[in-house]
């Protein structure tokens, strides 16, 4: 099965055009969609989800048409937004139960077993008791993939899942989704260029509501592999480097800016190659379609 995305468009009512054009094609695995807060990101999972409607444009999840037939798509679907509440005094347990049971589960001993199976899945069978409450950040985040993984769906939208989690977290909640990736799409949307470069075989780079880079992360490596050069400047001297050469991303290191710079050949010989990266290639892209937002960390 694929989802398939063709020219999807969307404005908001404030003029805001959130989506321009999108065209993807995303089979079963991991799918990483990349891109800086306000690029639209969430508007494309939301419309995806059937959760907005689109201006133009379609969007195909095998053979149903994903505008049209949103009942239909529920039924495949599950979505793990970037924030969703939790009741504080229910425990996962019966929280799992009841979702099950809305999905359309009726038989008892059947959503018994399925809330089992799957809180063994993320790890959370020794809380299942606790209320919801008192779960870490990273301990809610694997319930809600719990909750979106009810009724075995085909499709799972993961909405920037890993903000706000502590490395031992996200490297078991990394570990979850790889496990699931296997049989299913999942797309994961976000921010963190190193969740996509651990996680997806595929991804697509989004910004100001356009698609402006698709593929492999290594074969999107490869294209600008020995043009990255870096070199420490005092911090007064960026525009000055900015106005000569194609800055890409600054770095505060040690009271000094380092800088890199995407160039076929050595900018001067004070530059020094660095091995390219995903966050290479993000940052000049995103740098390409919008000036004002080269990175600084």
């Amino acid at each position: 099965m694929q989802l398939v995305i063709e020219n999807l468009s969307k404005t908001y009512s404030n003029g805001v055009q959130a989506l321009k054009n999108v065209s993807l094609t995303i089979s079963q695995g991991m799918f990483g969609l990349l891109g800086p807060n306000g690029a639209g990101k969430s508007s494309l999972m939301r419309t995806i989800a059937t959760l907005q409607e689109a201006d133009s444009g379609t969007i195909r999840l095998g053979n149903l048409d994903v505008l049209r037939q949103k009942q239909e798509v529920r039924k495949l679907l599950g979505y793990l937004p970037q924030e969703f509440g939790v009741y504080p005094r229910v425990t996962a347990e019966s929280m799992l139960d009841h979702i099950a049971d809305l999905k359309g589960i009726v038989d008892k001993k059947q959503r018994k077993e399925i809330v089992r199976i799957l809180l063994e899945k993320v790890n959370l069978a020794h809380v299942r008791n606790k209320n919801l409450g008192t779960f870490s950040g990273g301990m809610k985040q694997r319930f809600g993939v719990a909750q979106a993984l009810i009724g075995n769906p085909k499709l799972i939208i993961v909405d920037e899942p890993t903000a706000g989690l502590d490395p031992a977290e996200r490297n078991r909640f990394y570990n979850l989704l790889s496990e699931i990736g296997e049989n299913t799409i999942v797309i994961l949307s976000t921010h963190i260029v190193e969740d996509v470069t651990n996680l997806c075989s595929n991804m697509a780079i989004i910004c100001l509501g356009e698609v402006i880079a698709q593929g492999n992360p290594n074969t999107l490596v490869e294209e600008v592999q020995g043009k990255i050069w870096s070199k420490s400047i005092e911090k007064s001297e960026l525009t000055v480097y900015r106005n000569s050469f194609r800055v890409i991303s600054t770095q505060l290191k040690m009271g000094k800016t380092q800088i890199h710079v995407l160039s076929e050949i050595r900018p001067d010989e004070s530059f020094k190659p660095v091995e390219a990266g995903l966050e290479d290639v993000y940052f000049s892209r995103i740098a390409d379609k919008d000036k004002s937002n080269i990175v600084t960390a």
